[in-house]
């Protein structure tokens, strides 16, 4: 990541708040059979968990997969995905597709 990130962590956050998007699970195919998607916990936020990946916070990404806030999707939430064509909150923070299923969307 550019330096600046480092000094400056707004710059870099404002950066991925720009990356993240609407997608639907049907064009994330790809990147879920290559084992690169990591769903994240709506209790969570996307950014700041997008974020601590970026500047390689391993302590934070540690804590939050000890305790199952992030985690590959399961084959069977992968497939009921896939069926109702689920859109997900998504941002790529290299080698990763981090998605979010938020609360509004769990009707």
């Amino acid at each position: 990541m550019n330096e600046n990130f480092a000094v400056e962590p707004e710059v870099l956050k404002t950066k991925i708040t720009a990356e993240t998007a609407r997608i639907s699970w049907l064009e994330l195919q790809k990147f879920y059979a290559s084992g690169a998607v990591l769903q994240v916990s709506a209790r969570l936020d996307l950014v700041d968990v997008a974020y601590a990946f970026a500047v390689d916070d391993k302590t934070q990404v540690a804590s939050w997969l000890a305790q199952h806030q992030i985690a590959r999707v399961e084959p069977a939430e992968a497939q009921q995905w896939y069926e109702q064509k689920t859109e997900l909150w998504a941002v790529v923070i290299s080698p990763w597709v981090l998605v979010q299923k938020t609360e509004r969307d769990t009707h």
